[in-house]
């Protein structure tokens, strides 16, 4: 028989949350769920009493949530338990013990300067020199976050979507101080628990909350002008808007109806409502260079070696996948006339 080399089988990291609250215990779900050791931390010195109350609403709250996940059949409700064992809620004054096993830390308290710098000051006190620290912050640029830490270039932001436990998107935004390295170990560590990291430069609102903003904002517009009802206005979004683009990109999809569409159905929309609909400059830009998208083989991506029959094949399976999880795919001739009421002679 060959001796073969055996391969180092690592732990998973051990997560550090750094405040217990709804998005601690969102994360503290996802990683549990993945196998991790969780610590949620309690950052504030309370009463024995208040503190043993806060642990035991925390953890019912996760438990509580994957309770409800495995009653909608996303796994068998046997392995609750065993997912819950993985959690521990730790009180302020062991704090530090919890913090000095920590891999990876995400801070996660209120959105009050004073409060992060206290909380991130504490976990750099007692931190690994190796390990990974992380903001959840949704309101701070990362920049002014990474002055708040000793060992800056350990630092980057991940901002979460509630609920942090099911959406798969996380926004991760490093600073320009962060080791490039830790980024990429950072964002393999969200793909092993099955989340989507995309990468954003610091800039207020991220990516999705500066599209949400104006979405929601322009919904309120609609209802207040009497243009639609909010019934209606929802309709449009699950059907039309939200359904095309949960199967291609925003980006992907001004390539494949084409840049030009999108320049003057903007102009036209600032002529006639509001100036806020204008086009940025890119768009006239492309528009001059010829970059109109898939027809031009160029637009925001490089279409030249795309196989576009095939892609537009792949596209059309998408959507078909779609209206029949939605029930609305309908087999040919299957429509129902109604029946008139017939008049009495």
């Amino acid at each position: 028989m060959r001796k073969g080399r055996v391969s180092e089988i690592r732990p998973l990291p051990v997560i550090g949350l750094l405040g217990a609250g709804r998005m601690g215990r969102g994360i503290a779900h996802a990683f549990a769920y993945a196998g991790h050791e969780v610590r949620l931390i309690d950052v504030k010195r309370r009463a024995k009493v208040d503190a043993e109350r806060i642990g035991r609403e925390a953890l019912a709250e996760v438990r509580a949530s994957l309770a409800a996940l495995a009653q909608v059949k996303a796994f068998p409700a046997r392995a609750v338990p065993a997912i819950m064992k993985r959690v521990r809620f730790v009180a302020r004054d062991p704090a530090p013990e919890a913090l000095a096993k920590a891999d990876v830390l995400f801070e996660g308290v209120p959105e009050v300067m004073d409060i992060k710098r206290e909380a991130l000051a504490l976990a750099c006190a007692h931190l690994r020199p190796d390990a990974l620290i992380t903001s959840t912050t949704s309101t701070f640029l990362v920049d002014d976050m990474a002055k708040l830490v000793t060992r800056p270039e350990r630092f980057l932001n991940a901002h979460w979507l509630n609920p942090a436990y099911l959406i798969p998107l996380v926004e991760v935004c490093p600073h320009a101080g962060t080791d490039s390295a830790l980024v990429r170990r950072f964002t393999g560590l969200l793909e092993n628990i099955g989340k989507v990291p995309v990468l954003c430069r610091p800039a207020p609102g991220y990516i999705v909350p500066r599209f949400q903003v104006l979405v929601m904002n322009e919904a309120a517009r609609m209802v207040q002008s009497g243009i639609a009802t909010p019934e209606d206005i929802d309709r449009a979004v699950r059907y039309g808007f939200g359904f095309r683009y949960a199967n291609m990109g925003v980006v992907e999809f001004i390539d494949y109806g084409g840049v030009d569409i999108l320049h003057y159905a903007a102009n036209y929309l600032a002529d006639n409502l509001d100036e806020r609909y204008r086009p940025p400059e890119i768009i006239d830009r492309y528009m001059r260079e010829g970059r109109r998208g898939l027809r031009e083989g160029k637009g925001f991506f490089d279409w030249s070696r795309i196989d576009v029959p095939a892609y537009r094949k792949q596209a059309l399976a998408k959507m078909v996948k779609m209206l029949r999880y939605a029930e609305l795919l309908r087999l040919p001739g299957s429509a129902k006339g109604r029946r008139g009421r017939r008049g009495r002679g």
